[in-house]
């Protein structure tokens, strides 16, 4: 079933049957993207309504299709799968999130349960494990994997505390992560619809906030900080 072609969810005939959960699969490598959306659609009562490699686009349909459930990764380009995951929570509080993603560090699972992710389980599972997650996420549950589950543990025990990103606001955290994803002063203003010189102010003020001096600096704590993946950006290329 799972090396069957893919069919396209684009021209997929719609469903009306009430009782079936909707789900949305933001997810950048197609890959797993197909084979998530294969799997999902065997299940009974479950139907796959759009899917993503992008996590601006992805937030965008599930503002258009108003999902269930969305099976999400971190790691996404134009938008980071944790910010995708806080505006969700924020718009909708009820919407069950599955994380799905190869990113486990105690900054980032912390970040994930103050904006209230419903399940996460890391890309290495095993096939049985991902099928339960998706089962108990999409009915209301929690699942969350071992090494998870310790990362947890150790967050109890510390009180919680971590690097989060808690100090910057929303537009900070885009741009940081265009920042890192190379685009230019100019790209980022047209992006995001402002002006070349509120692109440069945002991006001093962020650089005085968390004490880095050039773009290198800013590249590597976003990747450290799991904005966004180590191969997305030119960490010695400065801003024009």
């Amino acid at each position: 079933m799972l090396l069957s072609p893919p069919q396209s969810r684009s021209t997929k005939e719609p469903q009306f049957d009430v009782n079936m959960k909707k789900v949305v699969v933001i997810e950048d490598q197609t890959i797993l993207r197909d084979l998530i959306c294969q799997l999902v659609e065997g299940y009974t009562g479950m139907e796959v309504i759009a899917e993503s490699g992008d996590g601006a686009e992805g937030y965008e349909l599930c503002l258009k299709h108003l999902p269930d459930l969305v099976i999400l990764d971190i790691m996404l380009p134009n938008l980071n799968g944790s910010e995708v995951l806080r505006r969700l929570k924020a718009k909708n509080p009820k919407i069950n999130i599955l994380i799905f993603s190869a990113a486990s560090s105690k900054s980032m699972v912390n970040r994930l349960l103050k904006s209230g992710v419903n399940g996460y389980i890391e890309k290495d599972a095993g096939l049985e494990e991902l099928e339960k997650a998706i089962s108990l996420v999409a009915d209301g549950r929690s699942y969350f994997s071992p090494r998870v589950v310790d990362a947890m543990r150790e967050l109890m025990v510390s009180g919680g505390q971590d690097d989060s990103l808690e100090s910057l606001t929303t537009r900070e955290r885009e741009i940081i992560q265009l920042i890192a994803e190379s685009y230019s002063n100019k790209e980022i203003a047209a992006k995001l619809g402002m002006s070349v010189r509120t692109a440069d102010t945002h991006r001093t003020n962020i650089m005085k906030k968390l004490d880095l001096h050039d773009v290198a600096a800013l590249t590597r704590w976003a990747i450290a900080n799991k904005l966004v993946d180590p191969v997305g950006g030119d960490m010695s290329t400065e801003m024009p």
